[in-house]
């Protein structure tokens, strides 16, 4: 490749990562971002732990859910809504965002420096940015993004350093500090996958001779565990209830992992939805449009596996590490292993040329059809809608320009292997701006309906625990109580109950129809149900049924007559 083709090239990857930090933050405030329900119930706990003014004990209002997670994330929204006072969506994630881009950029300098080319660095944080699990993870506002960065500010450092491996004692406090932050976030549990981690990597820099391994680096292990720990015992150490941390976090959230639930440890291990066959299949799920290369890399890997260099096998250690460790509960999950994506996303860039170019052109192909997808479903909605004009012309161009981009891919050999993490994140960015009118037009409440209901209690419906948290940023000022969706309660039955209540009907159902005699509409906007079955899955997907399942219209009520003496929701009922 001649001078100015590299400099082409490189201007191209630095306009690719600008793409990719637009991406992350477009939309950021929205309800409809790829997220986990646990969103809900560490912005339920957050609200409440500021409102008390105190920043331990954690408070909460659900049912064994208070000491869910170590008090750091929770310090941190508080701290970055300014105590609860600026209580915006946007506020609380851009910390999650600003920790992915850091890691991103911690990949970028890594490969940079292990290969002395700029581009592998822009080509290994422009796939981890594209691995659905960093955008899914890395932005609401969750443990996942802090807890990434601080585990791998460790291995980063080893893997830029060879001679960090020589220090006995300062680099090992620094490693400490850095995972005890990881505990902090998220769990003391992270221990066991860190101690493997950096065992293997000072044995493999021993040449794997035990002896020389336990006299010259056992204790350095011991000493960053130590620290961790000690970091993590902070919260036994500040919170006035230490006793309900150990129940509720170490033997609950922790120990619990272990627990089969009914049945038996190894039918567990081998099926159902947390057996080793769904828990090996993360890491491809994790990479998204990205699985087929996911893929080609594990087959290059296994092509010159008599080869492999050391930064190599460092890598796979890196991932052995943590998928060993997390099999080991009866809750496998995918999301124990994104902490070793972007040793993926690494293991990617250097074999970048390596992977077969099929691998890159089956990935651009399922983007292409991601984008017809997202096509057909803004026309279907638009056509649903009936008069609301919901996506202006650059939308159609994003799309347009998206799939313009991916033939071009397709088509240009020299291309593919680039254009295929921009591909993954046009992708992203035209689902986000598919979502957007909900946020801005469809599934918002007006003024004029929060002015109305401001200081009353209001019943919402949720379909998980916490979710109805979301109701915070909708109808601000109104205090909420939920009820639960699968009671299946309709507008008559829930009349009797509340005097001002929320129900949601299907898109195509009459509104009118729909209610009761007693009942005066306040507002109604539409909302995107976050939870279906098996069943209603399998219906949308090979008939086409989203707007049977996914979309549905909420009707705010008033009921007008004398409400009945009904017994009180349980808090099972109330999604609590």
């Amino acid at each position: 490749m001649t001078t100015r083709q590299n400099k082409v090239r490189l201007a191209g990857l630095i306009a690719a990562l600008l793409l990719a930090i637009t991406t992350y933050f477009y939309a950021l405030d929205s309800q409809y971002i790829p997220k986990n329900g646990d969103e809900n119930v560490y912005l339920h706990i957050t609200r409440l732990t500021a409102a008390s003014g105190d920043y331990l004990p954690l408070q909460s209002q659900l049912d064994n859910m208070r000491n869910t997670k170590p008090p750091l994330l929770f310090w941190q929204g508080i701290a970055s809504s300014n105590g609860g006072k600026n209580w915006d969506l946007t506020a609380l994630r851009l910390p999650s965002v600003f920790y992915t881009l850091l890691t991103a950029a911690l990949l970028l300098l890594t490969a940079w420096r292990l290969t002395r080319q700029v581009s592998t660095g822009f080509i290994a944080a422009l796939t981890f940015l594209a691995f659905f699990s960093t955008y899914r993870f890395g932005r609401p506002f969750l443990t996942n993004a802090a807890e990434v960065f601080w585990l791998s500010l460790p291995v980063f450092a080893l893997l830029n350093w060879r001679t960090s491996f020589q220090s006995r004692y300062l680099l090992p406090l620094f490693f400490g500090l850095s995972i005890g932050m990881a505990f902090l976030y998220k769990s003391f549990a992270l221990g066991l996958p860190m101690t493997l981690l950096l065992a293997a990597w000072y044995w493999r820099e021993r040449d794997f001779y035990l002896a020389v391994f336990v006299r010259r680096d056992a204790l350095k292990i011991v000493i960053s565990i130590s620290m961790a720990v000690a970091i993590f015992a902070l919260w036994f150490a500040l919170d006035p209830n230490p006793r309900a941390v150990w129940q509720e976090f170490v033997i609950g959230e922790n120990a619990g992992k272990f627990d089969p639930h009914g049945g038996s440890y190894v039918a567990k291990l081998w099926w159902g939805g947390s057996s080793i066959w769904s828990y090996s299949a993360a890491f491809l799920s994790n990479a998204g449009l990205l699985t087929f290369v996911v893929i080609g890399v594990c087959v290059t890997a296994w092509q010159k596996r008599h080869s492999l260099t050391r930064d190599e096998q460092l890598l796979w250690l890196w991932i052995a590490a943590f998928f060993i460790s997390f099999a080991l509960p009866s809750q496998r999950s995918g999301r124990y292993l994104l902490a070793a994506m972007p040793a993926l996303a690494l293991l990617a860039a250097l074999n970048w040329q390596a992977i077969s170019r099929k691998f890159f052109v089956a990935t651009l192909c399922l983007a292409g059809l991601f984008l017809l997808a997202l096509a057909m479903l803004a026309a279907r909605l638009q056509s649903a809608i009936g008069d609301a004009h919901l996506y202006a012309a650059g939308f159609w161009m994003l799309l347009c320009s998206s799939f313009i981009w991916v033939l071009v891919a397709l088509f240009v050999p020299r291309l593919t292997r680039d254009a295929t993490p921009i591909a993954g994140l046009l992708v992203l960015l035209s689902f986000a701006a598919l979502l957007r009118p909900f946020d801005t037009q469809l599934a918002i409440y007006n003024a004029a309906t929060q002015a109305a209901l401001q200081g009353k209690t209001v019943a919402v419906p949720c379909d998980f625990r916490a979710s109805d948290e979301r109701y915070q940023f909708l109808l601000p000022h109104t205090q909420l109580t939920a009820y639960h969706e699968n009671l299946h309660f309709d507008a008559a039955q829930l009349a009797q109950r509340y005097a001002w209540f929320a129900v949601q009907i299907p898109l195509q159902q009459d509104v009118q129809t729909s209610l009761c005699a007693d009942c005066k509409i306040i507002g109604q906007r539409l909302d995107i149900r976050g939870r279906q079955s098996s069943a209603e899955l399998k219906e949308m997907l090979l008939h086409g049924k989203f707007f049977e399942y996914l979309f549905v219209r909420e009707v705010l009520l008033q009921s007008t007559a004398t409400l009945a003496n009904l017994p009180a929701l349980t808090l099972a009922e109330q999604c609590r």
